[in-house]
């Protein structure tokens, strides 16, 4: 839009979060004793629940479970986008910047950011299983992290960089069982966990150079009757100019007989002001 093309891969980041956070969890299979015989990690993919169901279901009326050579394997997970919504109440000042100095040669070149647009991201996540136990395995490997939020911090523009915490809050949980009674179906208790991931989405990186030299020129209107008739030609009478001062041992300094030249004054140091003044 408005002839400026970029991409931070922003909700990539969100989706990649999101996933993270659910791709390493297991359940135990136990003997009479309590032992554990078997540990099976739950495969997770980004997959809408309808077309995950219909692939444990059967997808065309022809189709015979009690003829298919194999089957999708439960338990699993799938995750989805389901909305965005704009957040207002985390709105911040559009004028703000992120400024980050560049890593090229030229120290008083910068590049930065304005404030970013809140968004809310929704996010479904469902557990497919054929057995309750299943269910509420994975449920409490996932519950006790959520009070009702977890707070990730995700770098969502490496340059400049900028590093911010994005919360993923738990809304809700609910269990439903697909199951019908035919023998000829498979059951599949399905647990919907619906989140909330509170993100920013941002515009373009712009650069600029580093200010290191102000001037301000004064002017006596009072000679004139209307201040309209003194524009364009009054006489300045006055000039301030306000540099960066730092001496040869790099500490910084208001006099401007002591200081380096201003070009060689980087963004980075710790330098002082030197206000000049000129009669005209």
């Amino acid at each position: 839009m408005f002839g400026k093309t970029f991409y931070h891969g922003t909700l990539r980041k969100y989706v990649t979060l999101f996933g993270t956070l659910f791709n390493d969890i297991w359940v135990n299979r136990e003997d009479s004793d309590g032992s554990v015989v078997n540990s099976q990690k739950i495969p997770l993919s980004y997959s809408p629940r309808e077309k995950m169901l219909a692939r444990i279901e059967g997808i065309d009326e022809d189709y015979d479970p009690l003829k298919q050579p194999f089957a999708i394997v439960l338990p699993r997970m799938g995750f989805e986008i389901t909305g965005f919504e704009y957040d207002s109440s985390r709105k911040l000042t559009s004028i703000n910047r992120f400024v980050r100095k560049t890593a090229e040669d030229n120290d008083n070149v910068q590049k930065y950011q304005y404030n970013p647009v809140p968004y809310n991201i929704t996010f479904d996540l469902s557990i497919f299983v054929k057995n309750t136990s299943d269910g509420t395995m994975i449920l409490e490997q996932i519950l006790p992290y959520f009070t009702p939020e977890w707070t990730t911090t995700v770098q969502l523009i490496s340059d400049p960089n900028i590093t911010l915490d994005i919360p993923l809050i738990l809304n809700s949980v609910s269990q439903d069982d697909v199951y019908e009674g035919s023998f000829e179906e498979r059951r599949s208790l399905i647990w919907t966990l619906s989140f909330t991931m509170k993100g920013y989405f941002f515009g373009p990186t712009k650069r600029q150079g580093v200010i290191n030299l102000a001037n301000t020129t004064f002017f006596d209107v009072n000679v004139f009757d209307d201040i309209q008739d003194a524009v364009g030609v009054a006489e300045g009478n006055s000039r301030v100019t306000v540099t960066p001062g730092l001496d040869a041992n790099g500490n910084p300094t208001s006099d401007a007989n002591n200081t380096v030249d201003r070009s060689e004054i980087s963004a980075e140091d710790n330098f002082g002001f030197i206000t000049q003044t000129e009669e005209l």
